[in-house]
């Protein structure tokens, strides 16, 4: 509520604490709601013909009364009421979800939380229109904020670009199908998103998998796949990849996105994990953005039950193209996640989120790096799952079978395996509801497991 100014009454305080009285007091009646944004300090000082250190003190005052909290280059914001009664959590909402998924670890700092939820009251004051059908697309104030998300990744394309859609899921359903036709062929990596392989299926579509080394997939190997195989596109998940943890450093990027220019090849680039990384490398939609079909979910940044993804289209005719398809298959994403995740991208909480889940999961990792110890497994600081490769004489059916009701999802390699015969290797989610303490006795079960410790009679 950047358009907000103070009532002046009569007290005869110095005109900081009066301020800073009126926020309080618009804190309290409802003019001002957790998560709005107070107008910046000069702009405040302009409208009441105040001098700026005015403002700032009065600013501070607030902030001291924990009335605000204030994020350097976004603003002032007005926090959650102290003592402010939350409905009852529904213990029936608690106890859905699906191990067989990777899921970032939750957030439970009791401030995050508050932040998250002041959100979705501010969110709540618009609840009619946003169960109104709306554009396909995201209205322009969502993919705005879509953008400023987006940019710090580097990406800064056009507004008519930009789509936000109902997940990254349903976008790869909608780019396949303008890209492809059944009997068409694919290309991806040699393990890679079972989600792509499910989708494949059901399309007609023909998935190649190419082999990769520790930096991603082979550049010859594309070059000869390109000529031999006739693909609409190619497919990656080039930043902390599902499952190997593996990121696709910038050298290879390079020559790969060489490759896809020189043969025209369109590339869908699946950024899910982009975010989680800190300093990435640049997203291919930077390096050839007029053949990358970017989908940038914001399952594994933000949360999954939101069902959202931020797209990019190679250019203004494939965003149409998109939106028509979206429209076909999906009509539009939940107006009511899309208000709540901008809502959250333009009051800091979407960045705080994913800043939990990058620090909580370098805490993860440590713990499955000790417990682990002495096994093989490829693993990155950031991600929230590893990739474990099973001793000698170790069977992925037997060990799925004995860690069932562990509270740890895992995946067999036969879920992502395109080329060559699944071997024996495990995708372990370190994230999800768990806690640490519960995923620490869930590794030590399975360690013991694979050492032939644990007795099953």
């Amino acid at each position: 509520m950047t358009s907000w100014a103070p009532t002046f009454g009569t007290s005869g305080k110095p005109r900081y604490l009066e301020i800073a009285d009126a926020i309080e007091r618009d804190a309290a009646s409802g003019v001002l709601s957790a998560g709005d944004r107070l107008p910046p300090q000069r702009r405040l000082a302009e409208v009441l013909g105040l001098d700026f250190t005015t403002i700032s003190r009065a600013y501070t005052e607030a902030q001291s009364r924990g009335l605000v909290e204030s994020h350097v280059g976004r603003g002032t914001f007005v926090r959650a009421r102290p003592g402010a009664t939350s409905p009852t959590a529904d213990p029936r909402r608690t106890r859905e979800q699906d191990l067989s998924m990777n899921a970032p670890p939750e957030p439970d700092d009791p401030a995050l939380l508050a932040a998250m939820r002041a959100g979705l009251d501010t969110v709540g004051a618009n609840l009619v229109p946003l169960l109104r059908y709306q554009s396909t697309v995201g209205s322009e104030m969502d993919r705005a904020a879509a953008l400023s998300w987006l940019s710090m990744r580097g990406m800064v394309p056009n507004l008519d670009r930009i789509a936000v859609t109902p997940g990254a899921h349903a976008t790869m359903v909608a780019v396949l199908s303008i890209l492809a036709s059944p009997g068409d062929t694919i290309l991806c990596e040699a393990v890679t998103y079972p989600g792509l392989r499910s989708i494949a299926a059901r399309a007609g579509l023909t998935l190649i998998g190419l082999p990769v080394d520790v930096s991603g997939i082979l550049p010859d190997a594309l070059a000869g796949a390109i000529l031999r195989h006739k693909p609409k596109a190619l497919y990656l998940n080039p930043t902390l990849h599902n499952p190997t943890t593996r990121t696709i450093p910038a050298a290879r990027r390079m020559e790969i996105a060489e490759i896809l220019q020189r043969h025209r090849l369109p590339l869908i680039e699946d950024d899910a994990y982009g975010f989680i990384q800190p300093n990435a490398p640049a997203p291919f939609a930077t390096l050839v953005p007029a053949l990358t079909w970017h989908i940038g979910g914001l399952a594994k940044c933000i949360g999954a039950g939101l069902r959202l993804a931020f797209a990019i289209a190679p250019d203004s005719r494939s965003s149409y193209q998109l939106a028509q398809t979206l429209r076909v298959t999906n009509v539009m994403a939940s107006p009511l996640s899309m208000a709540l995740v901008t809502r959250w991208i333009e009051d800091g909480t979407a960045d705080r989120i994913c800043r939990f889940i990058r620090a909580e999961s370098a805490a993860r990792q440590e713990i499955a790096e000790k417990v682990l110890q002495g096994f093989q497994f490829d693993a990155d600081r950031h991600a929230f799952n590893i990739w474990l490769k099973l001793p000698e004489g170790g069977s992925r059916a037997e060990l799925m079978g004995r860690m069932n009701g562990h509270g740890i999802g895992l995946m067999p390699s036969d879920a992502f395996t395109v080329l060559g015969t699944p071997d024996e290797h495990v995708r372990i989610c370190l994230g999800g509801s768990i806690s640490r303490e519960g995923l620490r006795h869930g590794l030590s079960f399975l360690a013991n497991t694979l050492n032939g410790e644990v007795w099953l009679g």
